[in-house]
């Protein structure tokens, strides 16, 4: 690898300036384990209103125009906020400065040009890789992240100037930016790109297969996703291509941000806490109930449901079993947002007043008093990649229980008895997608609260002493931006 190793994150959100799930939390927590390894490491972020409001910012260099189909856009420059970690914003404002979200509008709707808008993402992400770059700096590895800027390695392939890199992961396949095939002139993608053996995709243009078939090398955020994505079952469609390139496959489970996540130091708690002294999560308890309406009962047990509200998370699950759990004694907390289940969740808060409380509006405040303040987290999710949230929940002493799929296969371990004792056992997992199964598991974690305090204490420590910091897997990423410098430079000697 190079002496210092240049690496351009290209990805479509990053905490803590835009955020609508966990990839805005790796996009900022994977590029500090790097910058600690010496990496001199970049983030490209479209300029999304509300992003440029929030940053001192300077432009650099001229304008230009990265496709024919788009205005001409120039780059701001700035540093991510507490990192230190320089951020390229891509002024675009007849692409970005736009209320609503960072892919639809106030009506969940997605914004009509999204192709052009994550076109223009992918192509100046490839350009930083190509001639000279752009700045006065050029990336040795492009690391690429979902659908939004899969077009880059489509671009880098193309481009015969260019020498970077590219690293493609997948952080979830069910979302795979397909679009009608008429854009593709507008995109200034070759029709040699177009078809099977490239980014055609039943017709469509297909930002996802882009990144799947013509990276260098493809990462995806836990070892069991990795291999699930091959299967039929999982694979979204795509898994023929990637059971192709599986070569060039590794899964590497996510981290978490141990500084922003540290129930010890965590200013949105009203008391600190850690895994030698727990009198302080008894506190957050008391204020998760105060603030959801539930009836305080210190010694009574508290589970929460947070997700975006989805049918991958599992939303069904949870509105089925609610009934059988409340039945048991326990109380719920369901922290989603509008969805198609709110409905459902609102009549069982009218139907259990004090013992089911719903919270609408998302904060990273509640976000953490939730984590803090439950004895155990609901994942029933039908499908999860990698998953944060139990990550979290562990770090907080709130024993997770999960469906045994992707990230939370990879990162739960089993509180039986033995594992509790030997320090590995951290959560409960089940192994169907169902309601009965989830209320099972349920049951499982409630004998041991009930009737073996002591093993349930072990249980919560052995959880925050678990180490899921971003050192591992920065380690791993390293080895695989070398593999993928190293399939690049073999790709230009083969062809002279």
């Amino acid at each position: 690898m190079p002496v210092q190793l240049k690496v351009l994150f290209t990805v479509a959100e990053v905490f803590p300036l835009v955020k609508t799930g966990g990839l805005a939390d790796v996009a900022a927590g994977l590029p500090e384990a790097l910058k600690e390894r010496g990496v001199d490491v970049r983030i490209l972020l479209p300029g999304y209103r509300s992003v440029v409001s929030l940053l001192r910012t300077r432009p650099v260099g001229k304008p230009f125009k990265p496709l024919l189909s788009a205005d001409r856009v120039r780059l701001l420059r700035s540093e991510l906020p507490g990192r230190g970690i320089p951020i390229y914003l891509i002024d675009a404002p007849a692409l970005y400065d736009r209320p609503g979200g960072p892919y639809s509008d106030h009506y969940g709707k997605d914004w009509w040009d999204n192709a052009i808008r994550f076109g223009v993402l992918s192509k100046v992400g490839a350009l930083f890789g190509s001639g000279a770059g752009l700045d006065g700096w050029k990336a040795d590895v492009l690391h690429l992240h979902d659908w939004h800027a899969g077009l880059a390695s489509a671009y880098t392939h193309f481009d015969p100037r260019a020498t970077a890199a590219t690293v493609y992961t997948v952080h979830n396949l069910a979302y795979q930016g397909n679009f009608d095939r008429k854009v593709r002139k507008a995109l200034g993608i070759s029709s040699l790109a177009f078809h099977m053996d490239g980014l055609e995709f039943h017709g469509n243009l297909s930002f996802m297969k882009a990144g799947l078939y013509y990276s260098d090398q493809i990462t995806t955020v836990s070892p069991t996703y990795a291999r699930q994505i091959q299967t039929r079952e999982h694979g979204c469609g795509m898994d023929g291509v990637i059971r192709k390139r599986s070569d060039r496959l590794t899964g590497i489970l996510n981290g978490i941000d141990e500084q922003t996540w540290n129930p010890d130091r965590d200013p949105h708690l009203p008391a600190r806490f850690n895994a030698d002294s727990l009198a302080g999560k008894a506190k957050c308890k008391a204020v998760l109930e105060e603030r959801t309406g539930l009836t305080p009962d210190p010694q009574g047990p508290i589970a929460v449901m947070m997700a975006r509200m989805t049918a991958q998370k599992g939303w069904d699950l949870f509105v089925a079993a609610a009934p059988a759990l409340l039945a048991e004694g326990l109380r719920l907390v369901a922290v989603g947002g509008e969805g198609p289940w709110q409905a459902a969740l609102d009549r069982l808060a009218a139907q259990y007043p004090g013992r089911f409380a719903v919270v609408e509006a998302f904060s990273e405040e509640m976000a953490h008093l939730a984590e803090a303040g439950a004895d155990l987290f609901l994942m029933p999710s039908l499908f999860e990649p990698g998953g944060l949230t139990q990550l979290y929940s562990q770090r907080y002493g709130t024993p997770p229980v999960v469906h045994r799929t992707g990230g939370l296969a990879d990162s739960v371990t089993q509180a039986t008895e033995a594992n509790i004792k030997n320090g590995t056992g951290t959560g409960f997992l089940f192994n169907a997608p169902t309601s009965a199964a989830l209320a099972a598991a349920v049951r499982t974690a409630l004998d041991l609260y009930r009737n073996h305090p002591a093993q349930w204490i072990e249980l919560r420590r052995n959880a925050m002493r678990k180490n899921s910091g971003w050192g591992a897997p920065a380690e791993r990423y390293l080895g695989v931006y070398e593999s993928a410098i190293d399939h690049r430079r073999a790709a230009a000697q083969a062809y002279g």
